[in-house]
């Protein structure tokens, strides 16, 4: 009875093995990383691993491995509706051990040029409460699943806040404006704002750096945070400057958001270098 237990085990034990073989284990799950548009992403999925294409309700997604860190990339599209689709479909299926929103924004806070980058400490939507004669006055909206208000800041992931500040010092950033009096782009923390909105307005900019202590401005953002929050997954939203957002902003995100999307990836790239 004993030698055919100990057969029985050794059978399992075999069993088992071949079936790791043919579907192994991931002991990771992957770095979700979006971006509303092809040029916010096309330069770190160049730098995908053996990527592969897997289709969900007809959106591409790219998997494979970046510095040797499992990760899946999409792009949302323009808006806050098509990247809370985006951010919930990547949820559901590849249950992702945290999501970094990259690509560009306007720049709101003072002394900013295209080519910064803001890593958002927390981020707001400014188009979402209560529209009064004296403006917008913001709350929450309720969670659907418990019935609570989401905040109306919604605070980045700690950890992954920590890696970006520690990849500040090893990320180098291209210039963006090629003028000599024109300092070298930094990195910086700070509030970003989103809205359905492109903001091409000095008034509406001095509003929300005034008002909301924005730092730079953008139309995703805000959306992936709230489905990240009311779902517990650690996000991250990184923007470069693309533009200020004043009466100038198309012509100069025309000139600039190529650059600025290299600068936010280089400080995505460099986290997972060392995450």
């Amino acid at each position: 009875m004993i030698n055919k237990l100990r057969i029985y085990a050794k059978s399992a034990l075999i069993f088992t093995l071949l079936l790791i073989c043919i579907h192994p284990i991931h002991a990771q799950n992957p770095t979700a990383i979006l971006g509303a548009f092809e040029e916010e992403l096309t330069w770190l999925i160049e730098r995908v691993d053996d990527p592969q294409v897997e289709q969900i309700m007809g959106y591409d997604f790219t998997t494979g491995e970046i510095e040797e860190q499992p990760v899946v990339l999409a792009l949302t599209g323009v808006g806050k509706v098509n990247a809370a689709i985006m951010a919930t479909l990547i949820l559901e299926h590849f249950q992702p051990e945290a999501v970094i929103f990259t690509g560009v924004a306007g720049g709101i806070g003072l002394g900013c040029i295209p080519g910064d980058v803001v890593v958002g400490t927390t981020n707001v939507q400014h188009d979402m409460g209560d529209m009064t004669p004296d403006g917008i006055e913001l709350f929450g909206v309720r969670n659907p699943l418990n019935q609570q208000r989401n905040p109306i800041y919604f605070s980045a992931d700690s950890t992954l806040l920590e890696l970006a500040r520690r990849a500040v010092d090893a990320v180098e950033l291209e210039r963006a404006v090629i003028e000599p009096k024109v300092r070298n782009p930094r990195v910086s923390c700070g509030v970003i704002a989103t809205g359905d909105t492109f903001i091409t307005s000095t008034p509406k900019k001095d509003e929300l750096r005034d008002y909301l202590k924005v730092n730079a401005v953008e139309m995703e953002g805000g959306a992936v945070a709230q489905v990240c929050y009311q779902f517990n997954v650690p996000c991250l939203v990184i923007r470069a400057l693309s533009d200020y957002s004043d009466e100038n902003a198309d012509a100069d995100f025309e000139k600039y958001y190529r650059t600025a999307a290299r600068n936010a990836n280089r400080l995505v790239l460099q986290i997972l270098q060392i995450q």
